[in-house]
């Protein structure tokens, strides 16, 4: 009889408290991220580093591109004069540096990813701990990036664009 009295007294505990939490206030935000980042300081210089190496990039690549051309245009200009031998070398030189073209296309796009992760990334923690800081002392449950368009409906909410903009400084 005390087991069964203590089990009902657990269950009605637990449900009291259930409850208790669910009537806990959720407090929405919302923010645009991407015009967060359109306007952090530095956010300039990190986009003006990154034109710069992908156009440095995009120069080699092309250079390399001229070359072939260039190759491939010399060999169909003599293929007619040379000896088996030598076509069969100037094929092989052709085919090296397709292969070369290939491979730094391929580690170049891989290069500019890590060079804008590494560009971005202290720009992109500066603006989420400033969302964060300002979600904590507004009393914010949940914040929800509107720039990213998945979310399809949401409760009223407020927008703590401002208040962002001033925890980073930006006027």
């Amino acid at each position: 009889m005390k087991r069964l009295a203590f089990i009902v007294t657990f269950i009605a505990l637990f449900f009291l408290g259930f409850n208790a939490q669910a009537q806990t206030k959720v407090k929405l935000a919302h923010i645009n991220s991407s015009e967060l980042m359109k306007i952090m300081p530095g956010i300039d210089t990190a986009q003006k580093i990154l034109e710069d190496y992908q156009t440095q990039l995009q120069d080699e690549l092309k250079a390399m591109y001229s070359e072939y051309e260039k190759k491939a245009m010399d060999f169909q200009d003599k293929q007619a004069t040379m000896s088996q031998s030598l076509q069969q070398v100037k094929i092989k030189e052709l085919q090296d540096l397709e292969s070369r073209i290939k491979t730094f296309e391929s580690s170049a796009q891989e290069d500019f990813q890590n060079k804008q992760e590494e560009t971005l990334t202290p720009i992109i923690d500066r603006a989420k701990a400033a969302i964060s800081e300002v979600a904590k002392e507004l009393g914010y449950t949940y914040v929800f990036d509107t720039s990213l368009g998945v979310l399809l409906y949401q409760e009223e909410s407020d927008n703590i664009f401002e208040a962002v903009k001033k925890k980073i400084g930006i006027k």
